[in-house]
């Protein structure tokens, strides 16, 4: 997602492009799959480049890491489509080599940043469930205004959801999930289905490897859902 700075024309991103390296099986997967699975960034100008069946659910994962989680909630669900935004080759090149190797006809990728895919690949009110799973808490104060979670952006999120629709959100950095709670609940549109000021104590979701490392440091998590109201 991205922001201008009013003292530059350049844009504030929430992520930086890391140079990770990829394995033999990624390169290949990326080589092999990228035209069947990731949608082409030449297209992202198209309002309906993703249409999918109305009568089908569609989740949508942003910045998903490297995959897992998304992959299983696709495999566990396979009547329901799943679209992942993500930047990062190793982990796309992952997730692809598992889409073909579960010849998975319900998931799909944006290699892009994701306020752009947001605005350009899907409609309004076309979303059942979005994710935002751990993402980059930049912790020191000069760099939090690259994080993700930004009044505006949640707007352009609330915007895509259906009416009733999920927004669902975690980390394990306490001061961003304040940060978000205060966020969502300030946006009009949402609702936190776990009452105001409530996190979600025991969250419906896989648990990403992530999260279980950082569990066994120590770590606590804070799961935020709220609904897009039905007026």
């Amino acid at each position: 997602m991205f922001t201008k700075n009013p003292l530059s024309n350049r844009p504030i991103r929430s992520f930086v492009i890391r140079s990770g390296r990829l394995t033999n099986s990624q390169r290949k997967a990326i080589q092999t799959h990228w035209e069947s699975y990731v949608l082409n960034s030449r297209t992202l100008s198209r309002p309906d480049c993703f249409s999918f069946p109305k009568n089908v659910a569609l989740s949508v994962e942003i910045g998903f890491g490297m995959g897992d989680t998304l992959l299983q909630m696709a495999t566990d669900e396979p009547t329901k489509n799943f679209v992942g935004i993500e930047v990062h080759r190793p982990g796309i090149g992952k997730l692809l080599h598992h889409i073909a190797e579960n010849d998975l006809k319900n998931l799909w990728i944006i290699c892009q940043d994701a306020k752009e895919a947001m605005m350009n690949c899907f409609e309004s009110n076309s979303i059942d469930k979005i994710f935002i799973l751990f993402p980059d808490p930049w912790p020191k104060k000069r760099h939090q205004k690259r994080r993700l979670i930004q009044s505006n952006f949640v707007a352009l999120l609330t915007e895509k959801l259906k009416p009733g629709g999920i927004l669902h959100l975690a980390t394990d950095w306490k001061p961003y999930a304040e940060q978000m709670l205060e966020i969502l609940e300030q946006s009009k549109g949402l609702v936190n289905e776990n009452g105001s000021s409530n996190y979600w104590e025991c969250p419906k979701r896989p648990e990403t490897k992530f999260e279980r490392r950082g569990k066994r440091l120590g770590y606590d998590v804070w799961d935020l859902l709220f609904s897009k109201s039905a007026s």
